[in-house]
């Protein structure tokens, strides 16, 4: 049953994979807004735009040629943030702190058509996406520097995004990132005490409440959160303990492609609008280990908030303090949920 209390008063929320709290101030929704409206775009994009760095055929900006690519593309970043022959050094100065970083950046284009989204595709080309995500972690893991491997998306200029053309990227590096340490940590601690996935048993949790549930199929779960930052912020997670998207068979896979269309065509429905997110993969990093304790997981943090033109702002306390939102996670799905 659902607490009243969690719907009508101020109150905290504990992420337990990265052991933060998040601040939920529900009687905040109904605040009037006199701040700032984004744009939407109405732009009606071609299938191939000449002036594109990613469509098929068009040259980069390093002056390679892209191939006439029928479905993924995957290229090494010509801007790339982590350097593969960065020299090994170190700053140990008093309170002076530094390391290098090496690593390999990549970007994958999802599909030839400069006009679509993940939201717009078919079951079957996202699940070649899926595949090339799968090559990746296994090659970019492979190698003996690389002990993570990031795969996220970046999808709408607010967001950051400098090219519309539907794309994600990879980066892969020698550490492993802040957020995913922090993951780590907690799920190795609950692993070695329980002999059980952290997720898996959340999950199960959350299967028999059916509070936060959006969508599930056989293999994969599509949530909001308990703990949820974002207004709309959602999760995909495979229902049985997977390490990493390599565990996935290919049922597995087209399941788990299933599931990221199902959520992002919910999301273009809620506002009528291209909706905008980063999305990104959390999983077992490739350092040599066994990573039991890990439950790989995918994320969607979209910056709207009551409209189109109205987004959410990680300012002055989520700066200072902590995270906080106003629309709990129960009603957030409840009305992504309605839209399926």
């Amino acid at each position: 049953m659902e607490n009243t209390n969690l719907q009508d008063y101020s109150h905290k929320r504990f992420n337990i994979l990265t052991g933060e709290w998040v601040l939920v101030s529900p009687h905040r929704a109904k605040r009037p807004w006199q701040g700032q409206n984004e744009e939407i775009s109405t732009e009606k994009r071609p299938t191939h735009d000449e002036s594109c760095y990613l469509c098929a055929r068009n040259s980069r900006i390093s002056g390679d040629i892209n191939p006439d690519y029928k479905d993924v593309f995957v290229f090494t970043n010509d801007f790339a943030a982590l350097q593969k022959d960065s020299p090994s050094f170190h700053v140990n100065d008093g309170l002076f702190q530094a390391k290098s970083e090496t690593g390999i950046c990549k970007v994958i284009c999802f599909s030839p058509d400069h006009s679509k989204s993940l939201a717009e595709m078919e079951v079957e080309d996202i699940a070649k996406v899926v595949k090339a995500w799968q090559k990746e972690y296994t090659e970019l893991g492979s190698n003996k520097m690389i002990n993570y491997v990031q795969i996220f998306e970046n999808k709408g200029a607010v967001m950051g995004c400098s090219n519309p053309h539907p794309h994600g990227q990879i980066w892969s590096q020698s550490t492993l990132p802040n957020e995913v340490d922090k993951k780590d940590k907690h799920q190795k601690e609950y692993f070695d005490k329980n002999k059980t996935s952290l997720l898996g048993d959340y999950l199960q949790q959350e299967l028999k409440v059916q509070e936060r549930i959006i969508f599930e199929n056989d293999d994969f779960v599509v949530l909001i959160p308990f703990w949820a930052v974002w207004p709309f912020e959602t999760m995909i997670a495979p229902k049985k303990a997977k390490k990493n998207i390599l565990e996935l068979s290919d049922t597995e896979a087209k399941n788990y492609a299933e599931a990221i269309s199902v959520i992002t065509k919910a999301y273009d429905k809620l506002f009528n609008t291209s909706f905008p997110y980063s999305s990104g993969i959390h999983q077992a990093p490739t350092n040599g280990e066994a990573n039991k304790h890990w439950h790989f997981h995918m994320s969607f943090y979209p910056p709207l908030l009551r409209s189109a033109t109205v987004k959410k702002f990680m300012v002055g306390y989520e700066m200072f303090g902590s995270p906080q939102r106003d629309i709990t996670a129960e009603i957030a799905a409840k009305r992504l949920k309605d839209l399926l």
